[in-house]
């Protein structure tokens, strides 16, 4: 059974840092799988803005987010990171994270229908 816990959101002035932690059991990290982060801020859609497949590391990010988040992943811990740097107000939002079995083949790293698996979220709020 997979199960995602996130961890580490909260409150921070514009400009700050946060890291946020995606805990996974029952998901194997050793393989051909793939995790992502999303957020989603009142009113809005889901949006995905972070990807890693695990076995070769590669990651993918969206628009709004490169070059200020970065997704890292800690196979000893069975753990996805979210590094948000230069955190805007625009930010806020409840973060997921979310796993996906089988990363080969053509699919969109960013898109919620690609992930089966999700975790409860994590509150991020950043003030001006």
């Amino acid at each position: 059974q997979v199960q995602l816990v996130e961890s580490g959101g909260g409150s921070v002035q514009a400009g700050g840092s946060l890291r946020l932690s995606c805990a996974a059991s029952g998901f194997p990290f050793f393989s051909n799988n793939a995790m992502g982060w999303f957020r989603q801020a009142p009113g809005k859609k889901r949006e995905g803005i972070a990807s890693i497949f695990l076995s070769s590391g590669t990651t993918y990010y969206a628009d709004s987010v490169k070059g200020r988040f970065t997704i890292s992943q800690d196979n000893a811990e069975n753990t996805v990171y979210l590094q948000m740097n230069s955190l805007r107000p625009e930010d806020t939002a409840m973060y997921y994270c979310a796993a996906r079995f089988d990363a080969r083949g053509a699919w969109n790293p960013l898109a919620e229908s690609a992930y089966a698996y999700w975790g409860q979220g994590t509150q991020v709020t950043v003030s001006s």
